[in-house]
């Protein structure tokens, strides 16, 4: 029977400093290469974690960082449970593989577009990408100000103003508390980029969420900004200003009341802030403007490239074609105001341009665009989810375009 000969660099749980001259007697006798696991000339794939260590057994290049097995020789340089590693590991201990971050994303995004200079300043040179350049800037410089004063509004509503206050301000019964914060949204000066965010902060701070949804219907539509623009754009028609104000209140109290009747809580997602431990107010006030900012602004761009491309690849001929019949003339503006995304405070210019529509085809431009359109569904649905969305738009393109009829036929 063979003795066991006490290996050189012999110690407890540690690494050996030479070559093992013993013979574990439970496992493959040998050169320290266990033939049932070894895959390869110093590689152990199963158990080799660093650089030349076996973290868990021992063994690598001489190295074990582990506890031997005690009931076998701790040999030295080998894995004396597990089979050794006799030369270097394969694996370099550590991930040597490139990640992408966002600043190594966009200096090759710039690096492509310095490269491909030539072909991308001959494509934004047709009429097409200058037709699409100038309505995605249009739209986004338009909005970009009133998204910000929605964001700041929403910061503070959420920092500064207690969850009591809006218990008080509003009544208890949400029947009641519909038309009073659609009346509310007359005192906000901002287009729907604003009332996005509002909402949202009110809908976190306890508001029923049928009065937040008629806030942010209402405020875009009938705030005193909009209403005065309204009035210079058609200042032979004072009844156009009576009209709009009618019908955009009339859709938003109904809209709230609809989802008071049929709304599901788990279609309505409201954003969560973090809880800020141990941050200032001033500190949670642009944290959140920072957040909301960057969130709802992400999707007015994608609601702007979305609104551009579908103006110009829609033909001019349509639209002529169209003031001809008085229903799809109705049916071309209701469109065409969701497809232009246009701020309420620039709407009403755009509508008195139109003139080959009748008065209550414009109406339908008005009521319909602050309220629905392509970069307020993008908004909505980023800011309160997309099944929200989903549902939230035809209901409201639906009544937007029956409130607006009826109250042209009165009215106009």
């Amino acid at each position: 029977m063979a003795e066991d000969v006490p290996s050189a660099g012999e110690r407890s749980g540690g690494a050996g400093a030479g070559t093992s001259t013993g013979i574990d007697p439970g496992t493959q006798p040998g050169t320290g290469i266990d033939p049932g696991t070894q895959a390869g000339a110093g590689t152990d794939p199963g158990t080799q974690a660093g650089a030349g260590t076996d973290p868990g057994t021992g063994g690598g290049t001489g190295t074990s960082t582990g506890n031997s097995d005690p009931g076998t020789q701790p040999g030295t340089g080998t894995d004396p449970g597990t089979g050794g590693s006799t030369g270097t590991s394969a694996g370099a201990g550590t991930g040597t593989g490139t990640r992408l971050s966002s600043p190594l994303v966009l200096t090759l995004v710039l690096l492509l577009a310095v490269l491909a200079q030539a072909p991308i300043r001959g494509a934004l040179g047709t009429p097409v990408m200058q037709s699409w350049t100038t309505v995605f800037v249009a739209v986004t410089v338009q909005a970009l100000p009133f998204l910000v004063l929605g964001v700041l509004l929403s910061a503070a509503i959420a920092v500064f103003v207690p969850p009591a206050f809006f218990a008080r301000a509003l009544p208890n019964r949400p029947a009641l508390a519909v038309p009073v914060a659609g009346l509310a949204g007359a005192v906000l000066p901002g287009c729907e980029c604003a009332s996005v965010p509002v909402a949202g902060a009110l809908v976190r701070r306890g508001v029923t969420p049928a009065a937040a949804l008629a806030f942010l219907l209402s405020a875009p539509a009938i705030n005193p900004i909009v209403l005065t623009a309204t009035a210079v754009a058609f200042p032979n028609n004072p009844e156009m200003v009576v009209a709009r104000f009618a019908a955009s209140l009339l859709v938003a109290c109904a809209m709230g009341w609809l989802w008071q009747r049929l709304g599901r809580a788990d279609w309505l997602r409201p954003p969560a802030h973090g809880a800020h431990e141990g941050a200032t107010k001033a500190e949670t006030f642009w944290n959140s403007v920072r957040h909301d900012t960057m969130h709802a602004g992400g999707f007015l761009v994608i609601g702007a490239m979305a609104a551009a491309t579908l103006k110009a690849v829609a033909p001019a001929e349509w639209l002529r074609t169209a003031a001809g019949n008085p229903f799809l003339a109705v049916l071309a503006l209701a469109v065409l105001a969701v497809v232009l995304s246009i701020c309420s405070e620039a709407d009403a210019f755009v509508a008195a341009s139109l003139t080959d529509f009748s008065p209550t085809a414009k109406l339908v431009f008005l009521v319909v665009g602050p309220m629905i359109d392509l970069k307020l569904f993008a908004m909505q649905a980023g800011t309160f989810g997309r099944g929200f969305a989903l549902r939230f738009a035809p209901a409201t393109f639906a009544l937007a375009v029956t409130s607006a009829l009826v109250t042209g036929a009165v009215l106009l």
